[in-house]
């Protein structure tokens, strides 16, 4: 069982925690244990009960009215919540869900019928991205064991992968894009959906994957000449020194340009080599890929 803290409860469901300690005095859903030091933890089933519950009152259940439904009753309602936001969180806590107790098989029920619904690209980006910034948060105050990320998000990566495979759009070989992960980096999902988007546009596409030194890249980029390169940064080794890198990327690479994104280069303010553009979001990204 998993232990998470009441700033864990506030992260994952957007519900402050001094309105958390208020749901405690008030109703019966929340009964956390406590620290020999008096801090509260809650359990799987609590941590549960508040994605239903806080999902259930953004759109329009007063908490005095869902204290009183029974499980079947509140899953039910959240089935039936028209809104479009609503049923993304639904099936975001969902896969939360499954992660925490898990569920391998129904993650991937769950998964299979937003593709089959939404498609790859969108199910990704607005189910799957949500889902991994949630479960970022329980990463960092190790509130998760790495073996619950690890199943799910090698079932993500499956999925983009035989996407990827299955794409059956003519392919300009005229222009290439390559896509790697510098040394140390070794989140791929956002590389495979780039790699995803792009190919499903009939671009060639050059896969070098996750952790390859610059030396390598550069050996491909010498050979191949591509437009431009794509790279993503989402948690690299401490030893990793971004602006070295840049600077060295600045230096070496000619008549190619990096296109580079990622929660660490979010917040860089230092100037970039003019062969590097930084994309601050995923969705600046797609709008580059729009136009390549």
């Amino acid at each position: 069982m998993n232990l998470f803290s009441i700033k864990d409860l506030e992260q994952l469901s957007g519900i402050k925690a001094h309105t958390i300690r208020i749901w405690e005095q008030r109703y019966s859903f929340l009964k956390p244990n406590r620290t020999d030091t008096n801090i509260r933890f809650y359990s799987n089933e609590e941590l549960k009960a508040v994605l239903n519950i806080s999902l259930l009152n953004r759109y329009g259940y007063k908490i005095s009215h869902i204290d009183k439904m029974n499980a079947t009753e509140m899953k039910e309602k959240i089935f039936n919540l028209s809104h479009s936001d609503a049923q993304q969180e639904r099936l975001v806590n969902e896969l939360i869900q499954c992660m925490i107790d898990l569920e391998v098989e129904k993650f991937e029920e769950v998964l299979d019928s937003c593709i089959e619904s939404k498609g790859i690209e969108k199910t990704i980006i607005n189910i799957v991205f949500t889902f991994l910034e949630k479960v970022g948060v329980l990463w960092q105050t190790n509130h998760i064991n790495p073996a619950q990320e690890h199943l799910v998000t090698n079932i993500i990566r499956q999925k983009l992968i035989l996407a990827i495979e299955n794409i059956i759009t003519p392919i300009n070989r005229e222009k290439t894009v390559l896509l790697y992960l510098p040394e140390g980096e070794h989140h791929e999902l956002c590389l495979l959906l780039i790699h995803y988007m792009i190919k499903n546009r009939g671009i060639n596409v050059l896969y070098l994957g996750a952790n390859i030194p610059l030396k390598d890249v550069l050996y491909v980029v010498i050979h191949k000449q591509p437009v431009y390169l794509y790279s993503h940064l989402t948690a690299i080794a401490h030893s990793f020194n971004l602006e070295k890198y840049l600077m060295q990327v600045g230096n070496k690479l000619q008549g190619s340009k990096l296109i580079l994104s990622g929660q660490m280069i979010q917040n860089y303010k230092k100037k970039v080599p003019d062969n590097v553009d930084v994309k601050k979001s995923l969705l600046e990204v797609i709008e580059h890929i729009k136009f390549v």
